[in-house]
């Protein structure tokens, strides 16, 4: 029997820590988080409070990642860190997605050179630097479905792999492990060579075993073959029995029961629109399609919980927009996660919006351990 390893993490880009909560589900340490936006580290406080989880071993770090890039001012301190957890852990690795409107198809697409896009280059620069046993980076779909982007991911490739990492990436959707929203982001995982040299292609560097498939609760053919139901006529508060052929635990109204939407402490924020109540109540249930207004169906899946930008998604069934409550149990987070009073409504639906779904999350913990654990 395969000894059970400890395994340690350094997490950057944040947030509220979703992607942290999914890996430390599956036993995974924190040693220390990074982020630099202060609504994103007032709520990874609070909701760990509440939920009753310790802060990182060297706590959240509200600044710049840049100040941890060779030379800088916090370069040394990471290392000290990383020093002590590999005392203390059989394989220490960091875990992070880079702010990604650079890199999105509906956004400027400035790439690696934009604002945002850079700090993907900074990410990977610190992990070639410091050399972590291994590492998560992820990001939007574009990365691979744009021209332009995927020649930058290919650098990054390369980069990772001049510095002695193995690599393995996948297109996940965050419905393939339970979560009823319809999102796509690029896992790439990297591996010190010396740990993975027999599972290794000599010629692309590519991990040639890695268990992407284990732990996937639906699969893509069986989302898509599922008969989801279209649109109905909105009617405000109208029941509507679960159609035949649907996959119960992928639609909004199990989440919304799951986590008792309804009795949530976030349950009473959301917008309350000056006007436009009309027009909202135009939209049939289960019409996503346009752009700005989408009111998805009860029993489907949500479209990707993305609220900037002037995109409003509406409830099911009711004549308003989502609640923040309504929105963390599309991101599949337990219903015990809670955000707090003293941060603006705006600023609460931008944290849920970029965070990585829970169960997502946890489906690539779960797979990454179970590998590193058989090497």
């Amino acid at each position: 029997m395969k000894k059970h390893k400890e395994l340690g993490l350094f997490s950057f880009f944040t947030g509220a820590g979703f992607l942290d909560l999914g890996f430390e589900s599956e036993g995974f340490q924190t040693y220390m988080a990074n982020e630099l936006d202060r609504n994103f580290s007032v709520v990874y406080r609070y909701s760990r409070k509440r939920m009753r989880k310790r802060l990182p071993v060297f706590g959240l770090y509200e600044g710049d990642v840049c100040s941890y890039l060779a030379g800088q001012p916090n370069a040394g301190v990471l290392a000290e860190h990383l020093g002590y957890a590999r005392k203390k852990m059989d394989l220490v690795g960091f875990i992070g997605g880079p702010p990604c409107p650079d890199f999105s198809v509906a956004g400027k697409q400035a790439g690696a050179k934009g604002k945002h896009g850079r700090l993907s280059q900074v990410y990977i620069d610190i992990i070639c630097e410091q050399n972590p046993d291994f590492f998560v980076f992820e990001n939007v779909k574009g990365l691979l479905s744009t021209a332009k982007h995927r020649a930058f991911f290919n650098k990054i490739l390369q980069t990772v792999h001049k510095s002695g990492y193995a690599t393995t990436y996948r297109l996940i959707n965050a419905l393939e492990y339970g979560a009823a929203q319809d999102r796509e982001r690029v896992i790439l995982i990297g591996i010190k060579l010396p740990l993975c040299a027999n599972h290794v292609d000599g010629k692309t560097g590519e991990i040639r075993d890695f268990p992407w498939g284990q732990f996937i609760e639906y699969s893509k053919e069986d989302i898509q073959h599922a008969l989801w139901p279209t649109v109905d006529m909105f009617q405000e508060d109208a029941v509507r029995k679960k159609p035949k052929g649907v996959i119960e635990p992928l639609t909004i109204q199990y989440w919304f029961e799951k986590n008792d939407v309804e009795n949530h402490p976030n349950a009473e924020d959301y917008f309350i629109p000056r006007a436009g109540l009309r027009k909202m109540q135009t939209y049939a249930e289960g019409d996503d399609s346009k752009k700005c207004y989408k009111r998805p169906h009860r029993w489907r899946y949500a479209p990707t919980a993305a609220y900037g930008n002037n995109e409003v998604h509406l409830h099911p069934y009711k004549a308003r927009r989502m609640s923040v409550a309504e929105t963390l149990a599309i991101q599949s987070l337990p219903k015990n996660f809670v955000l707090p009073d003293d941060i603006p409504l705006s600023a609460k639906f931008k944290t849920i919006g970029n965070g990585v779904p829970y169960l997502a999350a946890k489906g690539v913990a779960k797979t990454l351990k179970k590998y590193l654990e058989e090497l």
